[in-house]
């Protein structure tokens, strides 16, 4: 009984913790790189390209093939073994073994082995490029939701100097020293600032519910994420020259490498598609043999009459007849050979070599040709505009991080005007110098600068990791 208990309090605090479980940003982007379908699909990708650098060495290997029948005839047929035509029933069968080679096909299959090779790679860039794509997704869902949580800190933490300040409002309007419209001012505040908490905690609902869709988790009452210690951690990639990023990006980067390899695919095509116009050798070689169990006939001597005397011609002048002794054969039916006998008695070998010589099928070849040499003349522009469109996207993440932290510094500096703006409305509003109202009013500007400094850091966090990335920091290791 106490050990069932045991195990009992064993499941509760496992069961507890794994509720009480909080999701670091680490922890959320490998757990989205396992599980995210876009990531799995992408693995596929990679599967279905190294199936078809298997196909391409195959191609490389002699084709061995082998094929057998069985058949009964009745009637008249042909016997296979004898090709007799003769009118009776048997059981007949046939066995063959054909190995082929391809000496030369003009290079299109060491093409198409190199074409499979540069496509796994060209894959798993692409997974590597879906990759960042995730851990960025993540990583700004993942900032969200802590933004809006230091949104309600704040909500929560001025919504308690609200309630002070009507605590004290009542005694004062006791006392006569301020009139009641005052303390209905303060009331009217607080309602706001409620109103505002729950739409704060509205917030973090959705934004959990959010990532924990972005993470296919559907326990959604549960999911919560750890949001302390999230800083800004090293600015110094922000300080670099951008020329010096974007080189960096440019050796890093996957959107290149997957235009590199995208051209590369692109030569391999042409070259496979002129190789069509070479000859092609190949060379052959097949065993085949074949049985029957049909009965034959034979001429043989006869052992009672073995010779037989006939005329042959006569004498010219005499008439006198000339005649000679000839074998006396008689017919009798023979029975099949055994199984055994007959296939080594009725094998044969064929082998050889064929070669064939393209010259003419309705400019096919050559429409191809020139098909693969417009796309691999894309793919080059493409490989430009890829690399135009990185020298764009990395002058644009540099020059927003850079502006998040201009904005980031002005929100702090307008946090400390606020900040003494409010303390000095406070204390006229605590010696009856200010009404209530322009006092709540300074409180608002103060709550806003404050959720306007979160805003600011949180939004230069994100595009900061932005360039780090373009920098070539794997998102797994970027530092929070």
């Amino acid at each position: 009984m106490k050990k069932i208990v045991s195990i009992f309090i064993v499941l509760i605090t496992m069961s507890f913790q794994a509720q009480s479980k909080k999701w670091t940003l680490i922890e959320c982007v490998e757990y989205a790189l396992e599980n995210n379908i876009s990531v799995k699909q992408s693995e596929l990708d990679i599967e279905v390209a190294d199936i078809d650098r298997l196909t391409a060495m195959g191609n490389f290997m002699p084709s061995l093939n082998a094929g057998t029948g069985v058949s009964e005839n009745t009637g008249l047929s042909f016997n296979p073994v004898t090709n007799n035509a003769q009118t009776t029933t048997f059981l007949s069968a046939s066995g063959n073994i054909n190995v082929g080679y391809t000496l030369f096909d003009g290079l299109r299959n060491v093409r198409t082995l190199q074409r499979a090779k540069i496509s796994i790679l060209a894959s798993q860039y692409r997974l590597d490029k879906m990759k960042d794509d995730i851990s960025l997704f993540v990583a700004n869902g993942y900032l969200q939701v802590i933004l809006n949580k230091a949104n309600l800190k704040v909500l929560k933490s001025q919504n308690e100097v609200t309630l002070e300040q009507i605590e004290r409002t009542e005694q004062l309007v006791e006392a006569g020293s301020i009139p009641r419209g005052d303390l209905l001012e303060i009331h009217a505040t607080d309602a706001s600032e409620k109103q505002s908490i729950i739409n704060a905690e509205n917030n973090i609902t959705i934004s959990l519910i959010s990532l924990a869709q972005l993470l296919l988790i559907k326990d959604y009452e549960n999911f919560d994420i750890e949001d302390e210690g999230y800083d800004i951690v090293d600015s110094s990639i922000a300080d670099k020259d951008i020329s010096e990023i974007l080189a960096k990006s440019k050796e890093t980067r996957s959107e290149i490498k997957i235009a590199e390899q995208n051209v590369s695919i692109a030569e391999k095509d042409f070259q496979i598609a002129k190789g069509a116009n070479l000859p092609t050798l190949s060379a052959f070689f097949g065993y085949n043999t074949r049985y029957t169990n049909t009965t034959s006939f034979t001429q043989i001597i006869d052992p009672n009459n073995p010779t037989v005397t006939q005329q042959i011609g006569v004498v010219e002048g005499t008439g006198q007849s000339v005649v000679s002794q000839f074998p006396n054969t008689i017919v009798q039916e023979v029975g099949a050979d055994s199984f055994i006998d007959q296939l080594s008695q009725n094998d044969g070998i064929g082998y050889g070599l064929n070669l064939n010589i393209p010259i003419f099928n309705g400019f096919a070849t050559k429409g191809n040709i020139k098909r693969s040499k417009v796309n691999l003349m894309r793919s080059k522009f493409q490989l430009e505009q890829a690399e135009l469109d990185l020298e764009s996207t990395v002058y644009q993440a540099y020059v927003d991080a850079k502006g998040s932290f201009k904005s980031y510094e002005a929100a702090l500096s307008s946090l400390e005007s606020q900040q003494l703006a409010y303390e000095y409305a406070k204390e006229r509003y605590d010696v009856g110098l200010t009404n209530a109202f322009d006092f709540s009013q300074s409180k608002l500007r103060h709550d806003n600068a404050k959720i306007q400094v979160n805003q600011a850091k949180y939004d230069y966090i994100f595009k900061l990791k932005v360039l780090e990335l373009y920098f070539g920091i794997p998102a797994t290791e970027l530092k929070f």
